[in-house]
């Protein structure tokens, strides 16, 4: 049996709105069982029916168009000049102008000009329009509302990524000194022996606006583990390489180096650490690297090191059994120290301008398990610096050598590179191998950081602040780059912050003077001790102990038990006179 229902509807009325209105149900059809039908029917019983708790999903996918920037430069010549007229020519320029000096209009004009150009600068002396009238107090609110609200944080602005297909460690970072508005990027493979045959040894520099395309690419050697900008110059760059070369680069002429070390004269490990010096002519640096020495280089010079430091802690110079060095600090503020952090946990501190290279080596600072991948002296107080190494951090003062008066906790992840922050005393940053980056700020809590952030899954391996303390960047084991914003309550200096760090720090340097003082004590007993049972076991095997001294010692223990039994009696009477007294009370 077939429904039809049909609508009917006047052609003229089609594409108009519906309108709706309500109305009782109407009855088109009714279909009643029928019982015949049911024979041919089978009841299932039981009956399996499947069912889903779960929602249906459907993924999908969608990648946006990538913005691509590129960067040009423009270049301004003078103009204004006919045609006939070369700029070059001053002979030309100076017969030009004094033809137009002379003529009439020419005066008129400069006249007319000249009395709207004075009316334009009585405006501008008349009220500065720059002017920030209530900068003091919008100051002060700001400093109210973070101290109040504000909670530490860190957002990702921007991730630089190795452009090339094996990918490499972003080994050391360096912020351009004028304005940092460019990271430079080291990249090498450090697992010695496992590089990749078709591995890249180039290293980059990125605009911090562009991640998509280096501004200039270094072209070393050797691939490159350290690389630093000249405070002085930011054209020049000093990288250290793999194979143990030192070389530099001038970014106006290109990415080759302009000038190497000669490999007979250089390392003969990685070089894990270039730092510039604080010289007049600004072309000084010096070096270190695991085949234990320091080198000092003048890169109008590459040709040999200008001097040379082995670490042998015998004062003898022997390389072979000098500490492998894997981080170097020196402060401009103290121009003949430097400190040197090695692979057996050490800090080594040195002075350059001693007489003799025995005596360059003033003292060491014990403490880690590990190799010290970061040494750092605090920006505000030079005489207190960090170490990066193991499992810790550790703050240590230059007055205490045998042991640091702060350290974090002992972490799962193993630490990588740490630094002070540039703006805050108080505040210093860590990175992990398993790509966390830690805010530690001894002020607010020492057990835990006051800000930890997952940056990536990989391990991170290098650590650099911008001057600013706003930015860090961040290197992982990967090539990545990330560059992160931090909030302003943990770049802004705090009330009295200096007073409070300097504080501090003096009370726990106090508080291990005290405890080293008395560890000292100590062994000194014990080493008297041990000495006076030397010398008696001495004399008794050698036969020199005399009746009138074994005489003496037997009086000497005699009389010391008659004491002890003396007061044992004396005690035993107390005690039975006491309960004496108690018996004649209960009765």
């Amino acid at each position: 049996m077939e429904i039809v229902y049909v609508y009917v509807k006047k052609r003229s009325e089609f594409g108009r709105p519906c309108y709706f209105s309500d109305r009782p149900a109407e009855l088109h059809a009714d279909l009643l069982p029928d019982a015949a039908l049911a024979a041919t029917f089978l009841a299932r019983d039981p009956c399996d029916v499947g069912a889903q708790c779960a929602p249906d999903v459907s993924e999908h996918e969608v990648n946006t168009e990538r913005f691509e920037s590129e960067s040009r430069g423009i270049n301004h010549v003078e103009g204004g000049w006919p045609k006939d007229v070369n700029p070059q020519e001053m002979e030309q320029t100076i017969r030009f102008r004094k033809k137009v000096e002379k003529d009439e209009n020419y005066m008129n004009t400069i006249m007319q000009l000249g009395t709207l150009m004075e009316h334009s600068i009585k405006q501008n002396n008349a009220i500065d329009i720059y002017q920030e009238y209530f900068e003091e107090e919008d100051e002060e609110d700001e400093e109210e509302v973070t101290d109040a609200k504000e909670q530490p944080a860190a957002k990702t602005i921007n991730v630089f990524r190795d452009p090339n297909e094996v990918k490499r460690t972003a080994s050391s970072l360096s912020w351009h000194p004028d304005g940092n508005h460019k990271l430079a990027v080291a990249y090498s493979c450090l697992e010695f022996q496992r590089a990749p045959k078709d591995m890249s040894f180039d290293s980059y520099i990125w605009d911090i606006e562009n991640p998509n395309r280096p501004e200039l690419t270094l072209k070393p050697v050797s691939p490159l583990v350290s690389l630093e900008y000249n405070p002085k110059d930011s054209h020049i760059l000093l990288g250290g390489s793999y194979n143990g070369q030192i070389a530099y680069w001038d970014t106006r002429k290109g990415g080759q180096p302009v000038e190497m070390s000669a490999i007979e004269h250089s390392h003969r490990d990685p070089v894990y650490k270039v730092i510039w010096l604080q010289s007049k002519t600004g072309t000084d640096a010096f070096s270190t690297s695991t085949d234990g020495q320091v080198l000092w280089w003048d890169i109008r010079k590459m040709s040999e090191p200008t001097e040379r430091l082995v670490l042998d802690l015998s004062r003898k110079e022997n390389l072979e059994n000098a500490l492998t060095a894997v981080s170097l600090e020196f402060e401009p503020t103290m121009p003949t120290k430097f400190m040197v952090g090695t692979e057996q946990g050490l800090v080594v501190s040195c002075n350059r301008k001693a007489k003799t290279p025995a005596e360059k080596i003033v003292c060491t600072y014990s403490g880690h398990h590990g190799p010290i991948y970061a040494l750092q002296r605090n920006p505000f107080f030079p005489k207190y610096f960090l170490t990066v190494a193991d499992w810790t951090a550790r703050i240590w003062s230059e007055d205490i050598k045998e042991s640091s008066i702060m350290w974090t906790k002992y972490h799962m992840a193993y630490l990588m590179d740490g630094c002070w922050s540039p703006v805050r005393p108080s505040v210093f940053f860590t990175v992990k191998m398993d790509g966390t980056l830690d805010a530690w700020d001894f002020l607010f809590k020492r057990n835990d950081p006051t800000l930890s952030v997952k940056v990536c899954d990989e391990a991170l391996c290098s650590l650099r602040v911008q001057d600013n303390g706003r930015l860090l960047a961040c290197g992982s084991q990967l090539g990545t780059a990330t560059l992160l914003e931090i909030s302003p309550g943990l770049c802004t200096m705090q009330r009295n912050e200096k007073t409070l760090a300097t504080a501090m720090a003096e009370r726990e340097a106090k508080r291990e003077k005290i405890l080293e003082a008395r560890q000292r004590e100590m062994r000194l007993k014990e080493r008297s001790r041990s000495e006076q049972s030397k010398e008696d076991e001495s004399r008794e095997l050698d036969g020199e102990v005399t009746t009138e001294d074994l005489v003496a010692r037997a009086e000497k223990d005699f009389f010391q038990i008659v004491e002890a039994e003396l007061k044992k009696m004396e005690k035993d009477k107390e005690d039975e006179k006491e309960k004496e007294v108690c018996e004649e009370k209960e009765c």
